[in-house]
């Protein structure tokens, strides 16, 4: 092998190591131990919350995805609009920190494909 394949071996494994770890350390922690720590009104917006509806609509994950990679909505159908209109908007900036406009764009579309979808702002 060469070096460059090996350094990528490396850069893999260890990839996969932090990874574990990090989900180990995490279920390892007390939730009652961490409450307080934030002032009300000032507690971050749980992900796993915002992504979940999302994972509960069979490939709504994978079409909001390449959408965000391509730039092209054709592929989120009415089911995953839905559920993606009923999100709330504060989870938005944190499920796509890398560009702020998806989210909007993504609505807009959807308002097209499901009519009556609530908004928020």
């Amino acid at each position: 092998m060469g070096s460059k394949a090996v350094v990528s071996v490396y850069l893999i494994i260890s990839l996969c190591a932090a990874i574990f770890v990090t989900r180990g350390v995490a279920q390892m922690q007390n939730p009652q131990a961490n409450q307080g720590l934030f002032p009300p009104g000032l507690v971050p917006i749980d992900l796993v919350k915002c992504w979940s509806s999302l994972f509960n609509v069979q490939g709504c994950v994978l079409a909001i995805t390449t959408s965000f990679l391509s730039g092209k909505f054709e592929n989120v159908e009415a089911a995953c609009c839905k559920v993606f209109s009923t999100l709330d908007a504060n989870c938005w900036p944190q499920m796509f920190p890398l560009n702020p406009f998806f989210p909007p764009l993504l609505k807009s579309n959807c308002a097209r494909i499901v009519p009556n979808s609530p908004s928020h702002n």
